[in-house]
């Protein structure tokens, strides 16, 4: 039986669409097709510090975080909670005063994220909804808020800003376009990735440290997001509440609802288990 690697988005693919919890089903499913000799992998857009917990406890063999900026893999034979970082992109202090600068001249709300912190502008109060409840979840998880963007020893991974105003997005991207690929999340939500590098880029990455080959990989996704990494495999497989429904006619298979166990029906029907 030939090794597969299957690669996982966070939210709406390990996560019911509905409630935000892991279910049971992906925990059994995961843990039984590594019993078999398979790799599986995280793919996710957070960085590192926001792969919480209750994720890294299903136990996998990696992380892709940030979009591909930084890689994390377990080595052959080591204990499960022993990972080798293999890649870490990190932009510079003056690329984020690029942003920063930049980003004040709109009605928006800019956080900054990295495999170690996050970080909010603070200089003006926050005015999106998404915003406020993205800040109010990293306090309530014991986040320290108070880092400073404009510290010369400041610098991030990625950024994601939440917006008033849709038609300034062409205006703000005139300085992020410079260095960053901008991917829009639905809604008054975009995410700012460094140019040259996403979820497809981390999947290399892993193949070849692992030395094994694209038709053995397989990648599980629900967002635009996830278009990159389900465009690199030529086993792409969609959660069933994938989001836009154009994402559907991209992929080779759908499965269910992740809430209706779409992971362990996706990984039965691909012979993992």
């Amino acid at each position: 039986m030939n090794r597969k690697i299957a690669f996982f988005d966070i939210d709406g693919t390990l996560t019911s669409e509905i409630d935000g919890s892991i279910p049971e089903s992906v925990k059994v499913a995961i843990a039984k097709s590594r019993e078999n000799g398979h790799l599986m992998f995280i793919n996710t857009g957070r960085c590192m510090q926001n792969v919480e917990k209750r994720f890294r406890d299903i136990g996998f063999d990696g992380f892709v975080c940030g979009c591909g900026t930084n890689i994390y893999c377990r080595k052959p034979g080591t204990p499960n909670s022993t990972f080798t970082e293999i890649f870490h992109l990190e932009q510079p202090h003056n690329t984020v005063m690029s942003i920063l600068k930049h980003a004040r001249n709109f009605e928006l709300d800019l956080l900054f994220e990295s495999k170690n912190y996050v970080c909010f502008d603070m200089k003006r109060p926050l005015i999106n909804d998404g915003a406020i409840k993205q800040y109010n979840a990293f306090i309530n998880r014991g986040y320290d808020m108070n880092l400073n963007p404009e510290e010369e020893s400041f610098s991030c991974d990625k950024f994601v800003i939440w917006f008033k105003n849709i038609d300034d997005i062409p205006y703000f991207c005139e300085v992020s376009d410079k260095f960053f690929d901008c991917i829009d999340r639905g809604g008054n939500f975009r995410e700012f990735v460094p140019k040259g590098y996403s979820k497809s880029t981390g999947i290399t990455a892993v193949l070849d440290y692992y030395n094994l080959d694209i038709s053995d990989a397989f990648a599980l996704g629900d967002s635009n997001n996830d278009l990159p990494m389900l465009l690199a495999v030529p086993n792409s497989i969609a959660m069933g509440n994938a989001s836009p429904a154009s994402l559907l006619d991209k992929v080779s298979f759908v499965t269910k609802n992740a809430s209706d166990n779409g992971i362990e029906y996706a990984l039965k029907h691909f012979n993992f288990i």
